[in-house]
């Protein structure tokens, strides 16, 4: 029993420690990105003001599956511009250009994103991919 407490503050530790690295990586992203409060809030899954506010003093916090499976999207899509685009100038630039590809169908890649539901992100992190040569 005296090893089942002990190893509960390591794992909760652990997750608080993810949520802190993932919250960072989001907010780098998004501060590169150029993205608006409202647009945080909505690939956060419709996040409030205030929650948005206490993410982004970065704690230590262990986030939900949800919040944690929406940054990994965001940062694949991420990866995958930076991979695609010889400059970080260009591939922040196109998350904002409108295009008529599917599934953005005449919107940009960040405002498709910021519809805030995870299909939404998740098929941007497919497309980016794929563009890539990676699936």
């Amino acid at each position: 029993m005296a090893q089942q407490n002990e190893r509960q503050p390591e794992t909760s530790d652990a997750e608080a420690l993810r949520g802190h690295v993932a919250l960072k990586g989001f907010f780098n992203i998004c501060h590169e990105w150029g993205c608006s409060q409202e647009e945080m809030m909505q690939m956060l899954g419709g996040i409030s003001r205030t929650t948005l506010s206490k993410y982004q003093k970065l704690p230590h916090i262990k986030l939900s599956r949800d919040t944690l499976e929406r940054i990994s999207y965001i940062m694949g899509i991420y990866k995958s511009l930076r991979v695609m685009y010889p400059s970080a100038e260009r591939a922040n630039r196109r998350v904002r250009l409108p295009t008529s590809e599917v599934p953005f169908s005449g919107s940009s890649a960040l405002d498709f994103m910021a519809r805030g539901s995870m299909k939404h992100l998740m098929q941007a992190r497919r497309y980016f991919d794929a563009k890539r040569g990676w699936t």
